[in-house]
Parts: structure tokens; C-alpha cells; sequence
């Protein structure tokens, strides 16, 4: 049963998105996230620029992708395993949430992007070439509180 559908970004906010950063995959390129094997829980996200860190540098990722999710549902991003094994790599917000409610909302669409930093303790350099799975996006349900009775609605992210 599927409960979350991945589509890309408008031509426009990718552009945008895109201006600073030099040499990029075109937008119909870059892969939907997707699992590497029939037991994968992640979704791999791929990188449509080439870079590399130092240790202590960060960088922000625009993936190009937004996530339409079914209601009490999350997509919480991680480093790939593989990365954070070998660097240290993380999330600048160790954890990133994607909430049902950023798909396409009015500032961004609901474009995510993924800020990361080589925290490595052993002087190693991240190197990231256009089109690898840099990141992992996991979809689990959440509850909400009796007392929950929010009506603000989102017109934005971070």
C-alpha cells in the first residue's frame, strides 16, 4: 500500500534553487528517491551537484524533490548509513522532518533540502558526485494528543 508519492519541483524553483551552485543535473535527471533493495526502509536521495567537505564544512542540498504524504504520516531524513559510518556526515538538524503539510505550500512547494556537515574526527574529506545517494528518507506514521486542536495552516518551511 502506498503512502507517499515523490514528485520534482517546478522548472522555476529548481532554477532558483540551483542558481549559485554551478554545474547541475537538469531537473528531469535527477532520480526519484528510491529504495536500493526489497528490505530497504530508506529512500535514497541523490544529489544533483558534484561537491566535496572538508571536515567542519556544511553544505545545503536543494534535492530538487518535494513528498506528497498521506495524513499521520512523516518523512524523517537521515545520512546515508554509509556516510555518517565513514565521515561523520549529519544532518545539521540531526533529524530532518518533512511534514505533510510542506508539500506544496506558498513560499517553496515543498522543495527539500538537505543541510549536512562533515563532522569527521579523522581529517577525511567528503566527496559527493552528481547522481549519488547521499541521504535516506524514511516514511512512518505519527499520533497526535487528545488536546490537539491546531487550525493554522503552513505557508512555508524553513
Amino acid at each position: 500500500m502506498a503512502i507517499a508519492k515523490f514528485t520534482r519541483v517546478s522548472e522555476a524553483q529548481y532554477e532558483t534553487a540551483m542558481k549559485e551552485r554551478g554545474a547541475h543535473l537538469p531537473l528531469e535527471a535527477i532520480p526519484l528517491p528510491k529504495r536500493g533493495t526489497r528490505g530497504s526502509a530508506g529512500y535514497d536521495f541523490f544529489s544533483p551537484i558534484s561537491f566535496s567537505l572538508r571536515p567542519g564544512e556544511t553544505m545545503k542540498v536543494p534535492t530538487g524533490i518535494k513528498c506528497q504524504l498521506d495524513p499521520k504520516r512523516v518523512l524523517m531524513l537521515f545520512p546515508r548509513s554509509s556516510y555518517g559510518f565513514k565521515y561523520r556526515m549529519q544532518l545539521d538538524n540531526t533529524v530532518g522532518i518533512v511534514d505533510g503539510d510542506y508539500y506544496d505550500n506558498i513560499d517553496n512547494e515543498g522543495h527539500i533540502f538537505i543541510k549536512i556537515t562533515n563532522d569527521t574526527k579523522n581529517d577525511r574529506t567528503i566527496t559527493i558526485k552528481k547522481g549519488d545517494a547521499f541521504a535516506q528518507g524514511i516514511i512512518l506514521p505519527f499520533e497526535t494528543a487528545y488536546e490537539d486542536e491546531i487550525t493554522i495552516e503552513r505557508v512555508g518551511g524553513i
